[in-house]
């Protein structure tokens, strides 16, 4: 095999390969040229000198100057010289986007002037306070960054973010960090506790009548029960298939899971299962004597329970309609069901005759929560809207407002916060859940998850539950003036 060896430069002294990374001995390229050599990039050049740079690397004169702010990426929440800045929460000149993530026109208070405005800001409008602009003041490099380029070509901003370096507890830069260093923002409630146990998703959770105890069903297979005193897990039912939804009506718990609903009275401890489902059962919804269950494939059936003598489930009913699997299913007034499904589609059911009675047409994508609310219907899609629904005079639903977000809606519940204010939570795709008073949309505050939740539940006394992917329960509670 033929042996390379090095080989001498002009001076008749012997190069290698570190003497050809393009910087010298000097600090400076040798060549006059400011193209990479492209066969050194795959490692194959075999000239020296050749004509080309054969390095990456800036000039030593700036390897080894010390950086001035964290190194993190500048996401940006206020334009100052063309450039997005990180801002001050207080700041005046941040317009945070609420309703629509996409466009100005749903905004509320601000009108299209207004917003126009704020882009018109000039450098010198924000150097009052400049003193707040510490973090990036003492970079000159950051100063003239996309200088002059035009309004349009700025990047739109980024959302907010839990630091995570911060979540690994290796954060360094305290409240100089551009991101958050909470798993949550807002005022008047607080993060109380954490559950741990579960390890997969939580997709239902459930406070049945008269118990003392939180019930949480995983894709692990278990439902737990956790006591309310204490948030300890006070016991764990191994269920040995996926748990796709729980619900409650009154003492009785319902779990929904591959082709059975699992029935348990916390009171009696009776147990029953309710055979029919073909397929995981996604929903549960439960009035009266009623139980619904939303199957995989595309089915909803109704039980009515009948508590004279002996404690019976009957197969009252089968709805067909939907051709693709059941996400949500929701009571409302009028002895009204609403479902939605994968098929993009909400339908409504008498749940006295049984029959479908109208299909709402509306969304561009998988209809993933329902909700009423007073006299109007709610529903979250991935297609990244909330649509609000409202009857007409001849006793249709028409959309009466669409809400936008910047990613998926997977959750949607509601409650009123000491104020007697309405509160709607919305959990999207990115890790996050918003919360918005009704019904302007205004921004009350987010919660934040190390991965998607999937479950909301509200509870008493102020007290409300998420679910994430992670298997995490975490609860909240609302904060008395």
């Amino acid at each position: 095999m033929e042996i390379k060896t090095a080989r001498r430069g002009p001076q008749g002294k012997e190069c290698s390969v570190f003497d050809r990374l393009g910087a010298g001995r000097g600090g400076h390229l040798d060549n006059s040229s400011n193209k990479i050599c492209k066969f050194w990039l795959s490692g194959r050049c075999l000239k020296n000198p050749c004509r080309f740079a054969h390095s990456e690397t800036p000039d030593v004169a700036t390897i080894h100057r010390p950086r001035q702010t964290p190194y993190y990426p500048h996401s940006s929440n206020a334009l100052v010289s063309n450039t997005w800045r990180r801002a001050p929460r207080n700041s005046q000149n941040v317009q945070e986007k609420v309703v629509n993530h996409k466009s100005s026109e749903n905004v509320p208070g601000k009108s299209e002037s207004d917003l126009e405005d704020i882009k018109k800001k000039s450098p010198e409008s924000v150097s009052e306070s400049s003193s707040e602009w510490s973090v990036v003041e003492n970079d000159s490099n950051l100063e003239n960054v996309v200088e002059e380029k035009p309004l349009e070509h700025v990047p739109k901003k980024t959302a907010e973010m839990v630091c995570e370096f911060w979540v690994q507890g290796t954060c360094v830069y305290g409240d100089q960090c551009p991101y958050l260093h909470s798993w949550f923002r807002g005022d008047k409630f607080k993060r109380l506790a954490e559950l741990q146990g579960h390890n997969k998703a939580v997709n239902g959770i459930a406070l049945p009548l008269r118990c003392n105890k939180l019930c949480s069903g995983s894709s692990d297979g278990t439902i737990r029960l956790w006591d309310c005193h204490t948030g300890q897990c006070a016991n764990v039912i191994n269920l040995g298939g996926e748990v796709g939804s729980v619900c409650s009506e009154g003492p009785w718990l319902f779990v929904g899971m591959p082709n059975v609903v699992k029935a348990w009275n916390t009171e009696s401890g009776a147990e029953y299962s309710l055979n029919g489902p073909v397929g995981q059962v996604n929903a549960l919804e439960s009035v009266y004597n009623l139980l619904f269950a939303g199957v995989e494939d595309g089915v909803i059936l109704a039980w009515k329970g009948t508590y004279e003598t002996d404690i019976t489930f009957q197969l009252a009913a089968t709805l067909k309609g939907h051709t693709h699997g059941i996400t949500s299913l929701v009571v409302g007034g009028g002895n009204r069901l609403y479902s939605g499904s994968k098929d993009h589609t909400i339908r409504v059911w008498d749940h006295e005759n049984w029959q479908c009675i109208m299909t709402l047409n509306g969304h561009d994508d998988v209809v993933k929560s329902l909700m009423c609310w007073d006299k109007y219907l709610f529903s979250g899609s991935l297609d990244c809207t909330i649509k609000v629904w409202a009857s007409t005079e001849d006793g249709s639903l028409e959309v009466i407002y669409t809400h936008s977000e910047e990613h998926g809606i997977l959750a949607l519940s509601g409650m009123t916060d000491p104020d007697v204010k309405p509160i709607l939570y919305c959990s999207c795709s990115d890790k996050s859940v918003h919360l918005y008073e009704l019904p302007t949309f205004t921004d009350r505050g987010r919660l934040f998850a190390k991965q998607e939740v999937q479950t909301l539940q509200i509870g008493p006394g102020g007290l409300f539950f998420t679910g994430d992917q992670t298997g995490l329960l975490t609860v909240y509670t609302w904060l008395a003036d």
